[in-house]
C-alpha cells in the first residue's frame, strides 16, 4: 500500500473514533487492518494483560491481543466481541478472512473488536509440543491403541510445558470468562456484547452465567453448549438422516446416495475386515505408507461433515471406496494424517477441551450410542478419548450446566450443521429466556457468509427488529460432482 494512503487511513481513524474510545485507548495504536484479499480499513490495536491462572498467586502474565475496528455511528452502543471458534481460532485472522465484511457491518452499532483469546494468535506464547510419541504406520490402529498414544502425548506434553513455565491449567473457557471481564474493564465500559460463533459459543454461554450484569447482548452461530464438548453420535446420525433428506431433494445426487447410512456402514465394515495400505506421495520425492481402516475414516469423516460443500466430498470417497477405488481418498487422506510422524499438540485447544470435559453419565450415553453410530466416539477426537488425561484441568459439572439469563440472545441455526445440531442449540440454550431463534436452511456449521441475508439478519437484530422465526434457505451444493 502507499505510504501516503497508509498515513491518511490511520489519520482517519483518530478522526472517526468515538471520543470516549479515543481517550482511554492509552494501549492501543491506531494501525492499517489489511485483508487477505487485500481490502484495507483503519483500526486500532490493543492489548491488555491478565494471569495466566487466577488460581496461582505466583502466576505468570499474558499479554492478550485484539483489534479495535472504531464504530461508525455518532452515538455507538456497547462493544462487540467477536469469540473465534476451534477452540484455538484467531478472532484478528478471522477478520482478514471472508467474514470481514460481517465486521465492517456491525460498527453500525458499536466498536468491533477482534480477539485473540489467550493461547490463540497473537496472543498465544506458548510453544507447540512436538511429542516423542508417533501413531504406528505398519498396521492397523482401533481406538483403544490410538487413545492410549494421545494419553501418553498428552502427559510428555504437559510437562514439556511446565517445563518451560506454561501452567497448563491456566486455559480454561473459566479463565477466558475473566478475560472477557477484563477486556470490558481494559475498554472502560459497563457492558459489552459478545459475538461467537462454535466454540465462540461455549465462551459466551460460560459468560452469560458468570458476567450476565456486563453483557448487553449475545449472537450465537452454531451454538456449543456448555455439556456439548463431546457430541451425542445419535445426533451425528440424525445428521446423516437430515443429509439424506436434503438429497433426496436432487434427483441425481439420489441416484448416487440412494442410502448414505448404508454406505457408510458397508465401507466401515470393509475397512474393518480388510484395511488398505495407502502409498502417499511426499514432498521430497518419496513414498510413505499409511493404514486406512475404519476408524481412521471415521476421523476423517467426522472431520469433513461441518458444512454440506465437504461433506459431499466425504460422501463421494466413501463412495469410491466402495467401488474398489482408493486413488481419491490417497489423494486427501495426507490432509488429515501425518504418516509416522510425532504427536503434536497445541495448549489452548488440548487443555479446553479437557477441561470442559464431560459427565459421567453422558459418557456412559456417549459410550452406548457409539457402539452402533456411524462415525463412533470420533467426531470430537481427541475427546472424550483424553477426559481425564490432565489432572486438575476438568471445570466439573457445575460448569457443564446450562446458563440462566435473560440477556436478549440471537440463535442462529444451519439444519446441515455436522458440528453441531439443531436440537443439540436448542439445549444449549434451554436456560436463557429471550432469546431469538434463526434458522438457514442447508446451511452448515459455518454459516455467516452463506447467504447477504445472514448479515442483513443480524443486523435487522442488532438495531431491534423481530426476526424470530424467520428462515433463510440457501442452495445445496453439488452432490454429483463435488469439489475436492
Amino acid at each position: 500500500m502507499p505510504l501516503f494512503r497508509r498515513s491518511f487511513l490511520v489519520a482517519l481513524a483518530l478522526i472517526l473514533a468515538p471520543a470516549g474510545a479515543r481517550a482511554q485507548g492509552t494501549d492501543e495504536r491506531p494501525i492499517t487492518f489489511e485483508t487477505i484479499d487485500h481490502h484495507s480499513v483503519a483500526a486500532f490495536e490493543g492489548t491488555f494483560a491478565v494471569p495466566e491462572n487466577r488460581a496461582d498467586p505466583d502466576s505468570r502474565t499474558l499479554t492478550l491481543h485484539y483489534v479495535r475496528f472504531p464504530a461508525t455511528s455518532d452515538r455507538p452502543g456497547a462493544p462487540i466481541v467477536y469469540l473465534a471458534g476451534g477452540p484455538g481460532g484467531s478472532g484478528i485472522n478471522t477478520a482478514k478472512g471472508d467474514r470481514f465484511a460481517l465486521f465492517m457491518a456491525l460498527r453500525r452499532f458499536g466498536d468491533v473488536i477482534a480477539l485473540d483469546q489467550r493461547g490463540t494468535g497473537a496472543s498465544n506464547d506458548v510453544p507447540e509440543c512436538v511429542s516423542h510419541i508417533a501413531v504406528p504406520d505398519d498396521h492397523s490402529v482401533g481406538e483403544a491403541e490410538l487413545t492410549g498414544y494421545y494419553r501418553k502425548a498428552t502427559a510428555e506434553c504437559a510437562a514439556f510445558w511446565r517445563d518451560r513455565g506454561v501452567d497448563p491449567l491456566g486455559y480454561t473457557t473459566a479463565q477466558s470468562v475473566a478475560d472477557l471481564d477484563a477486556l470490558r474493564r481494559h475498554l472502560g465500559v459497563d457492558r459489552i456484547t459478545l459475538w461467537g460463533i462454535s466454540y465462540g459459543t461455549h465462551l459466551a454461554l460460560a459468560a452469560m452465567r458468570e458476567m450476565a450484569g456486563h453483557l448487553d447482548r449475545v449472537i450465537l452461530a452454531s451454538a456449543e453448549g456448555l455439556s456439548q464438548t463431546v457430541k451425542l453420535p445419535a445426533r451425528t446420525d440424525a445428521y446423516f438422516s437430515r443429509l439424506q433428506a436434503a438429497i433426496n431433494t436432487v434427483p441425481a445426487a439420489k441416484a448416487l446416495y440412494p442410502d448414505i447410512a448404508a454406505l457408510i456402514r458397508r465401507v466401515n465394515a470393509r475397512l474393518r475386515d480388510h484395511p488398505q495400505t495407502l502409498h502417499l506421495s511426499q514432498k521430497d520425492g518419496g513414498v510413505s505408507d499409511v493404514v486406512l481402516n475404519a476408524d481412521s475414516m471415521q476421523r476423517m469423516a467426522a472431520a469433513m461433515i461441518a458444512d454440506p460443500g465437504s461433506a459431499a466430498a466425504m460422501l463421494a470417497l466413501y463412495r469410491s471406496i466402495d467401488a474398489g477405488e482408493f486413488g481419491p481418498v490417497t489423494m486427501v487422506v495426507a490432509r488429515y494424517f501425518h504418516s509416522g510422524g510425532p504427536i503434536r499438540l497445541d495448549a489452548m485447544p488440548l487443555v479446553m477441551d479437557i477441561a470442559s470435559g464431560i459427565d459421567d453419565d453422558r459418557l456412559a450415553l456417549v459410550d452406548a450410542q457409539a457402539r452402533h453410530a456411524l462415525l463412533g466416539r470420533y467426531l470430537n477426537f481427541p475427546m472424550p478419548q483424553l477426559n481425564g488425561a490432565l489432572p486438575g484441568a476438568d471445570l466439573g459439572p457445575a460448569f457443564r450446566k446450562p446458563p440462566e439469563s435473560d440477556v436478549r440472545t440471537l440463535l442462529l441455526t444451519g439444519t446441515l450443521d455436522g458440528r453441531t445440531y439443531p436440537d443439540a442449540h436448542r439445549a444449549a440454550t434451554s436456560g436463557l429466556t429471550h432469546v431469538d431463534h434463526v434458522t438457514i436452511v442447508n446451511a452448515g456449521h459455518n454459516l455467516f457468509m452463506v447467504s447477504p441475508e445472514v448479515t442483513n439478519t443480524i443486523t435487522d437484530w442488532m438495531a431491534g427488529g423481530d426476526v424470530d422465526g424467520r428462515r433463510i434457505t440457501i442452495a445445496l451444493p453439488d452432490f454429483v460432482n463435488p469439489m475436492p
